[in-house]
């Protein structure tokens, strides 16, 4: 679907040339695009500033069907994600129109104050994602996704860059996995279902899938997996996706272990904890942590990581019956440690916990993250863009902060302070699930996790905040956003 071209504008035949404008500089020095550019801002209703869009139709100068302008507002505010958000909104626009192919325009990178590869990178990334349509509930499908867009730019960058479509194509397409998943009814995705899915999507990569059914879990005393999924008439499991990397001569890489844990609660009712009904039908997204981990191993393998990499995913359904677990219960956890459980609802910690030991036991990892949709708390503190980042790493902290600014699935460093673990003491058991404060409930929670991690290099991040979204944004309809495989495949990136 994606293309880098370059070549005479004025000859590219195609249904929609896109052209990115700045309301105080021309971006580009292709004399054809700033032609076009200064005639369009000699119209009244388009002056470049941000919001600003024009369309033409059957323009002179160019064979193009159309030609779309997009402004951007003033070029010292714009960034990578200013390009994305204009790419996807230019495509947005084009499956509007029913327009089937599009050409965007690259503006020219040192203009910018960016490296071409950034450019390019930007453009791509969210021409592709805004060409995701979630419609496979919908008998009438109006809308249609754009069958081909190309970026243009030099011939020399098309060039040095013509392996960037398919590597966008594969990190998006993960994404894209994850939203899928993500945005799916619970009906669709109990325990069973799910863990089916995942293996469905990924058992042509060459990944070896482990299910740990309920017997198995039974077997290595999950007891914080079994309470959870006590509730529920699906019982639960624990997916274990391991990647090898090809053998190179860089032996010492090839022996680093990367360990990714996903939260996969495929519908959280609460538990005897019930949630109120305000907003219970978003709780199919509790898996959405699962979600990026699996779809993570989907790209890592397709492009051909050079760690290891094992993803765990506990999946449970979280249910009120006559057989779920009670508040006030105490289990016994795969590490040995006793819980009491204080609220049925603090659920995604109690799989985390026996996913991680059993990764730190069985695996050694030289690093590991988890993702889970976790806590209330954390989008109290930073809102639904920005996900929680925990870690008494700061160098692991920091780069997955970096990490998140260039892919814009942003993150912020947040504190584990040792007092705090007073308020997760149990008088009558090793360690409570919940809080005694009602108070900062997603640092407890990431304190909680950290009891069971022994000395492994880990980060929690808590992304119940961005997982998904209830309005449309510029390449992101409503639902499942995949947040989360895109920044763990720049965190795997940096670590390789």
């Amino acid at each position: 679907m994606l293309k880098i071209v370059s070549g005479d504008l004025q000859k590219m035949d195609t249904d929609c040339l896109i052209i990115p404008v700045c309301e105080d500089r021309d971006l580009f020095d292709d004399p054809v695009v700033s032609g076009l550019t200064a005639a369009a801002k000699q119209l009244k209703e388009f002056k470049g500033k941000k919001k600003d869009f024009l369309l033409l139709y059957g323009p002179t100068g160019v064979c193009a069907k159309r030609v779309m302008f997009l402004g951007l507002g003033k070029l010292e505010k714009l960034d990578s994600e200013g390009l994305r958000a204009m790419a996807g909104k230019g495509i947005r626009q084009c499956i509007e129109k029913q327009v089937p192919d599009a050409v965007i325009c690259a503006p020219i990178a040192a203009t910018l104050n960016q490296q071409e590869e950034a450019v390019l990178e930007a453009l791509l990334e969210g021409a592709f994602l805004a060409n995701h349509l979630f419609d496979r509930y919908k008998k009438e499908k109006k809308d249609k996704p754009l069958t081909q867009v190309s970026v243009h730019t030099k011939p020399d960058q098309a060039k040095t860059f013509g392996h960037l479509p398919l590597r966008i194509e594969t990190v998006c397409g993960g994404t894209v996995l994850a939203r899928e998943w993500v945005s799916m009814p619970s009906n669709d995705k109990r325990p069973d279902r799910f863990s089916r899915l995942i293996c469905k999507a990924l058992e042509k990569e060459k990944i070896k899938i482990t299910v740990l059914d309920e017997k198995k879990l039974r077997q290595h005393k999950m007891g914080g997996i079994l309470a959870v999924g006590a509730g529920s008439g699906v019982p639960p499991c624990m997916l274990i996706l391991d990647y090898h990397p090809a053998p190179s001569a860089k032996a010492k890489k090839d022996k680093q272990t990367v360990v990714l844990v996903g939260k996969g609660v495929t519908f959280d009712s609460g538990g005897i904890n019930l949630k109120p009904s305000t907003g219970l039908e978003d709780m199919k997204t509790d898996m959405s942590g699962a979600a990026a981990v699996a779809a993570t191993l989907w790209t890592a393998a397709r492009l051909k990581a050079k760690v290891r990499i094992v993803g765990v995913i506990p999946v449970v359904e979280n249910m009120p019956s006559g057989e779920a677990s009670r508040p006030g219960d105490i289990i016994t956890a795969y590490s040995g440690k006793t819980v009491e459980i204080g609220n049925t609802d603090a659920e995604g910690r109690l799989i985390l916990i026996d996913a991680m030991a059993y990764a730190v036991k069985t695996y050694h990892p030289n690093v590991m993250i988890d993702l889970a949709t976790l806590t209330g708390a954390c989008v109290v503190a930073l809102g639904e863009k920005i996900a929680g980042v925990f870690s008494s790493d700061p160098a692991l902290r920091d780069m997955i902060v970096a990490a998140g600014e260039k892919t814009h699935e942003r993150c912020w460093p947040m504190p584990m302070p040792e007092d705090y673990k007073e308020l997760l003491k149990s008088d009558i058991a090793d360690i409570k699930n919940v809080s005694n404060s009602r108070w900062g409930g997603a640092i407890t929670a990431a304190l909680f996790l950290s009891e069971f991690v022994e000395k492994t290099r880990w980060a929690h991040i808590d992304i119940a905040g961005p997982a998904s979204i209830a309005k449309d944004a510029p390449y992101c309809r409503v639902g499942g956003t995949g947040f989360g495989v895109r920044l763990l495949a720049e965190v795997l990136n940096r670590l390789s």
